[in-house]
């Protein structure tokens, strides 16, 4: 069974940073899982926001510039650091993972939502002016 709990959420101000951190069981780390953070506004539906694979990394384009995914496969925790944080970044964020047989490579690396089978509870974001 696979396990992804997420952390550091929390409100902020505008043009503040954050960072998520998603805990997973440690079969879910090395080159076979493709990992990703995903959000989701209120009334609306779950986006991809970045995926990292074993050496790729894919953004959304309404985050590029100010969010960084990184993956740390000896402590299995992956993070978003979001800096110059928007009121538009207000969300619940999850993270998720994907195995992929013969590794996670670019064209695996996806952000949409039906890619990845296992999901965290979230962990709320919130921007205010």
């Amino acid at each position: 069974q696979v396990q992804l709990v997420e952390s550091g959420g929390g409100s902020v101000q505008a043009g503040g940073s954050l960072r998520l951190s998603c805990s997973a069981s440690a079969y879910t780390y090395g080159s076979y899982y493709c990992m990703g953070w995903f959000r989701q506004a209120p009334g609306k539906g779950r986006v991809g926001v970045a995926a990292i694979g074993s050496a790729a990394t894919r953004y959304a384009d309404s985050v590029k510039g100010r969010f960084t995914i990184s993956r740390d496969n000896a402590k299995n925790t992956l993070y978003l650091q979001m800096n110059n944080l928007k009121l538009e970044d207000t969300a619940m964020y999850y993270c998720a993972a994907a195995r992929y047989a013969y590794g996670c490579d670019l064209g695996s690396l996806s952000l949409l939502e039906s890619s990845y089978p296992y999901w965290g509870q979230g962990t709320q974001v919130t921007v205010a002016s």
